[in-house]
């Protein structure tokens, strides 16, 4: 099957291809009653807003992976996070539901769902926090009907408000992305957000191909440029494009890290520091197949070059199907052998963290230390919770100096891990 061509923006686009693609991801059905969170729904009155919380470190936004709590036979988050030690879920994903109004899949008014606000209050609960994504593959998008960026971003803002999101992730992707005008307004829209919440974590997400993106996702960036807007991070999906194995996989992040640094001037290392992965987990709808061991060497490959984001596609496809192994794409299993979560504990590593050997007790977890501390002998500023960091920034904390990998914030330098975002530069 054909892929979309890198082609310069000076030519014609390519014509539509049509292997992008469903990955499972339906239009929101009705609420399956599967006692998801049970009691959670009735604790809330309708159109309730979640709880707010205390913004995680960006190194668990990173590594959040998808979930669609109404949809796909959703899984008990508060199970998932027992299981594996994950602290943050992308929960997909908004649509436009009429007249640029904010709908879950399109269907689900913001102002009147029920299911989300106890989804979200109970991972707050637990100590954990969401990132909403916004977009996806099919269905009508608010940068395709609000008309304006100003009226994009007004329909995002009703939905950071809602939730009190921290995070927010743009899924840009066929066919939308193929809309310059469309496109135009997400991309202001994501600034336009960035810049009136402060240290908001926007994420963007695009189609991957073997030659990193295709023509109509280096467009996207163009416009990124044009606009002077640089998110967390940019993410592409190598699946579901004649790819075969993570060896592809790892090859489309290294010629993607091209196209960033011929798109922005960026040098290597600062171009892997915006960049991200987002993958699919067993069968993808082209038929590839991705198992435990290609997301462990796409991790390693993730870790070792320093990249800002590594999630997946989807934790509702985060266990074995019932009866044949493969049965099929999915979108409620993966069509692997596997333990039930196997590939949300690689996006738990990503974040520093180690899946725990049994539940662990299930009591929030306390937020980092908001007073910065660091004896008198550093000459670089002490940390400070609130601030936004970003790659090279450096801060003194417990005696030693410290360096941001890529953007952060309130993530204690002494509790960010091997791979989080800080590296300790030693005594000062």
């Amino acid at each position: 099957m054909e892929r979309t061509r890198i082609t310069p923006p000076t030519q014609s686009p390519p014509p539509t291809q049509s292997r992008r693609r469903a990955r499972a991801r339906r239009p929101l059905a009705a609420v399956l009653g599967l006692g998801l969170l049970a009691g959670g729904v009735a604790a809330l009155a309708a159109g309730a807003d979640a709880s707010a919380t205390t913004a995680l470190g960006s190194n668990w936004y990173a590594s959040a992976p998808y979930l669609m709590p109404e949809d796909n036979s959703p899984p008990d988050a508060a199970a998932v996070m027992d299981a594996t030690g994950q602290k943050a879920f992308q929960l997909a994903f908004i649509l436009d539901g009429g007249s640029c109004r904010p709908a879950w899949g399109g269907t689900s008014s913001i102002d009147t769902d029920t299911t989300m606000p106890a989804v979200i209050k109970t991972i707050r609960d637990k100590g954990g926090d969401v990132s909403v994504s916004v977009g996806g593959y099919g269905g009508t998008k608010l940068g395709q009907t609000c008309g304006s960026p100003e009226a994009t971003a007004a329909g995002y803002q009703k939905v950071i408000d809602k939730y009190g999101l921290k995070a927010i992730d743009f899924d840009l992707e066929e066919p939308e992305y193929e809309n310059t005008a469309a496109i135009h307004n997400e991309i202001s829209a994501a600034r336009i957000l960035q810049q009136n919440n402060a240290g908001l974590y926007v994420s963007i997400t695009t189609a991957g191909t073997n030659a990193g993106t295709g023509w109509f996702g280096t467009q996207m960036l163009n416009e990124a440029k044009s606009q002077g807007f640089t998110p967390a991070n940019y993410s592409i999906m190598p699946f579901d494009g004649g790819f075969n194995g993570a060896a592809a996989q790892t090859d489309a992040l290294v010629k993607f890290n091209a196209i960033l640094q011929s798109t922005f001037g960026w040098s290597e290392a600062t171009a892997y520091a915006h960049e991200g992965v987002s993958l699919m987990n067993g069968r993808t709808d082209a038929a590839e197949y991705f198992r435990q061991a290609d997301f462990q060497t796409v991790l390693d490959f993730a870790t070792a070059h320093k990249l800002a984001r590594f999630t997946h596609w989807s934790v509702n496809r985060d266990r074995q199907c019932a009866g044949t192994v493969d049965p099929g794409l999915s979108g409620s299993c993966s069509s692997v052998a596997q333990n039930d979560w196997d590939f949300t504990k690689y996006t738990v590593r990503f974040a520093g963290a180690t899946p725990p050997t049994s539940p662990p007790s299930g009591s929030p977890s306390s937020s980092p230390s908001s007073s910065p501390s660091s004896p008198g002998g550093c000459a670089v500023a002490a940390w400070d919770s609130t601030k936004v960091y970003t790659a090279g920034n450096t801060v003194s904390y417990g005696g030693h100096k410290w360096h941001a990998k890529w953007w952060t914030q309130n993530e204690n330098p002494s509790a960010s891990g091997q791979w989080g975002v800080w590296a300790d530069d030693g005594p000062c």
